[in-house]
């Protein structure tokens, strides 16, 4: 998984009454974009350290480019 800053992070809830949460990633560690990353989420205005798992993918921010490995 790679990255970018100002790419959204979705989460898809994985047991029944999860919802998907979504956040704004605000800060990347590796030059390389992968995890963790910093993440503003939307659903509570909170910033914190967030290591993805396999119910979470990338939405590049609008305008950025997509390709191999995104």
């Amino acid at each position: 998984m790679q990255a970018r800053i100002n790419d959204h992070i979705v989460v898809e809830g994985t047991h029944l009454g999860l919802e998907r949460r979504i956040g704004i990633i605000v800060g990347i560690d590796h030059p390389d974009g992968s995890p963790p990353y910093r993440v503003h989420w939307l659903d509570n205005g909170r910033t914190t350290l967030f290591f993805p798992g396999p119910e979470a993918h990338i939405a590049p921010a609008h305008g950025s480019p997509v390709g191999p490995g995104r």
